[in-house]
């Protein structure tokens, strides 16, 4: 029998780590099954609060701040979703052109420059979450800090992606638990850059 987490030929510090990412792809699995929700919740906040304006002439007053913080945390969580799928803007006319080797240290540099910005996330979005707990949000009067929740979180998700494609680990992820995927990654941008220098 498969065993969910790991597989029979790996030594034990792959094991470790491979159950690492094992918690790491479940937390990340729920997030993507929170965009999804909160993209439909967003909807029926906002045209509520339309239709109330428009039939009853009066505003739900919690409505556009509910509103805002969901697509606050939704767009931190979106960042790490760009990040795994390779789906942020690259303008890649110059980068094109380099020879393959050059192109292969380039996209290093670029993903751990993403990386540190995942880091940068985590910390002053921390800061940012400790330094606003004490405001209160108007209408619903809830900690201020609870807007900025999903940005460490964001951040930390934009490290583990990182730090898997810095050093060529996306094996050990377990791409099953999103609804019975293929287990085989996408393909990194390292990958595709080792391939494209393999034709120069």
């Amino acid at each position: 029998m498969k065993h969910p987490v790991f597989r029979s030929e790996m030594n034990r510090a792959e094991k470790v780590f491979s159950c690492v990412t094992y918690a790491f792809d479940w937390v990340y699995r729920v997030l993507l099954e929170y965009a999804k929700v909160v993209l439909l919740v967003i909807i029926v906040i906002v045209s509520a609060q339309v239709f109330s304006r428009k039939v009853f002439g009066t505003s739900i007053r919690w409505s556009e701040e509910v509103a805002l913080l969901l697509m606050v945390w939704t767009a931190f969580i979106s960042m790490a979703i760009g990040v795994e799928k390779g789906l942020h803007i690259a303008i890649e006319m110059f980068f094109n052109r380099f020879p393959g080797k050059i192109r292969i240290a380039v996209t290093k540099i670029n993903t751990f420059a993403t990386f540190l910005f995942g880091l940068a996330l985590v910390v002053y979005g921390g800061k940012l979450i400790g330094s606003t707990m004490s405001s209160t949000l108007p209408a619903t009067q809830w900690p201020a800090g609870m807007l900025y929740l999903m940005m460490p979180v964001g951040g930390v998700f934009i490290m583990y992606f990182t730090f898997l494609s810095l050093f060529g680990l996306e094996r050990f992820r377990h791409f099953d638990i999103e609804d019975g995927a293929a287990d085989a990654p996408p393909e990194p941008l390292a990958a595709v850059s080792g391939k494209e220098a393999d034709h120069v």
